[in-house]
């Protein structure tokens, strides 16, 4: 019996590709590069082809010795928000991908903001206006390449974003998407769980270019013509790379919460059944559906974590490889005063300024690269606790714990001083790639592979929990220096 499932975490860095048997445990993992463009200050794009490349190659080496006969299921999750737009042909994108860090339509969401939009919007999709978002990036798309609008008007092209594209090649032509993905559009929404026809009209994007939406879990496509794997192989799990690692977690009851630590920042909560909304700009969104089901979820992203060590690295070079900056930083006991606030990108929640800049300051003669390194690792673990001490208001209760993930997670010293700050403790997986899990998870609940949330909550490992250490009085401090430089940012 078939009793593998693949799944595939296509990401902004790099494609992920996984298997993962029916005791939950992962039995070949691989991870392939994904080239960033960055064709102007603010502009942020992918090219298809070779995001479809790295998904080739990470499937490929992790089957490499594997009867594929054995894969019973396809699991995909993405990287959110990027935005593609493709022949219904033949699968090729007409434009690279705009990808969700991109803020060329900055202007757009200003305007349509001032013409009084946003209430509206917010109220019907959860969301802020923001280019963080799909819909300006689509409308981008069809003005911006030559005879777009007319022929996504007559179905020779179609939208989407990164999980609905895979699921168009892998399957020869399913044009879908999830819940989860599609209400990170602006074009969603959030209580019908459908598109919405006025806002499809305010962003100019033709609904039958639209993906069909359909649950996360259970099959949506079967594998046809995708060369790298065979045909007939259910397509059974789909989820946003945030949402899938919330699963991932099995944070499954109302109330837990987890914080994946990979280019960005990305803190979601479990809100059950119902939608919640913020009162500190925190977005509301689907977590999942499915088994007839939808859980919602609370979420706040900092758009850059990761990608400030690779600014260290690649911008300034003040570290030769990112997982350096773990002893650069530990060799100073603080940061000397420095802060540092990662808006490379602009500031994502709960402040929502896309035209802030990344600001250091508390510089001095004294000043060395250590004590940088250890500002940066402070300024990422500051978002965070922004955005949590946003949602404990919200809820009216303190957090018990938070749950981390992703590749920074590794970083023991950002783990602790993230602890400190937040006064909980973090709690870190045995596997971390739990975006790459949540979407397994999904996959093979879908099929029957496993028969319940609680046979997968069973399977979850603890590797390690961090508690907070320090004076509370120093933390205050420093969260007050930090709450100054956000202001000058």
């Amino acid at each position: 019996m078939p009793e593998l499932i693949l799944a595939i975490d296509q990401g902004t860095t790099g494609t992920t590709a996984l298997l993962v048997d029916r005791a939950c445990r992962v039995v070949a993992g691989r991870t392939v590069d994904v080239p960033n463009h960055f064709p102007a200050p603010g502009l942020v794009e992918h090219d298809a082809e070779e995001l479809w490349s790295s998904v080739a190659a990470a499937v490929t080496s992790v089957l490499d010795g594997v009867d594929v006969s054995r894969v019973a299921a396809v699991g995909i999750t993405n990287q959110r928000e990027t935005t593609l737009l493709w022949e219904a042909a033949t699968g090729r994108a007409v434009h690279r991908a705009i990808v969700w860090q991109d803020r060329r339509t900055s202007g757009r969401c200003d305007a349509l903001r001032e013409a009084g939009h946003e209430p509206m919007i917010r109220a019907r999709t959860g969301l802020l206006l923001d280019p963080y978002f799909s819909a300006t990036k689509a409308e981008w798309l069809l003005d911006r390449v030559t005879g777009a609008r007319e022929a996504a008007a007559a179905g020779a092209l179609r939208l989407g974003t990164v999980e609905s594209w895979l699921v168009f090649r892998l399957s020869g032509g399913a044009h879908v998407s999830d819940v989860s993905n599609a209400s990170r559009t602006l074009l969603f929404d959030l209580e019908r769980l459908r598109w919405d026809e006025e806002l499809c009209e305010l962003f100019q994007v033709p609904a039958r270019a639209l993906p069909e939406i359909v649950d996360c879990s259970g099959t949506v496509a079967v594998t046809k013509g995708a060369g790298f794997l065979p045909d007939g192989i259910p397509i059974a799990g789909l989820a946003g790379d945030q949402q899938a690692a919330l699963f991932g977690q099995v944070c499954v009851v109302p109330g837990m919460a987890k914080c994946t630590y990979g280019t960005g920042a990305f803190v979601l909560l479990n809100a059950g059944p119902k939608v919640a909304v913020s009162r500190h700009g925190l977005l509301s969104t689907v977590a999942w559906r499915f088994a007839g089901e939808t859980t919602y979820a609370v979420e706040g992203s900092a758009f850059v974590a990761g990608a400030a060590v690779q600014w260290l690295r690649d911008g300034l070079g003040l570290i030769s490889s990112s997982a350096d900056v773990e002893a650069l930083a530990a060799s100073v006991p603080d940061s000397g005063g420095v802060v540092f606030v990662p808006a490379l990108v602009g500031l994502g929640a709960p402040h929502w300024r896309p035209d802030a800049r990344g600001l250091l300051s508390g510089l001095t003669r004294g000043t060395t690269r250590a004590h940088i390194a250890r500002a940066v690792l402070e300024g990422v673990a500051h978002q965070v606790a922004d955005i949590l001490d946003a949602m404990s208001d919200d809820a009216g209760r303190p957090l018990a714990e938070l749950r981390v993930d992703g590749g920074a997670a590794r970083n023991d010293l950002l783990m602790q001083l993230q602890c400190d700050l937040l006064g909980v403790p973090c709690v870190r997986p045995q596997h971390l790639e739990t975006t790459a899990l949540g979407a397994a998870f999904l996959a093979g609940l879908g099929i029957g592979l496993w028969g319940s949330v609680d046979e997968l909550a069973r399977s979850w490992r603890v590797e390690r929990t961090f508690t907070p250490g320090g004076d509370a009085a120093e933390s205050k401090e420093k969260r007050g220096l930090w709450a100054d430089a956000v202001r000058r940012a």
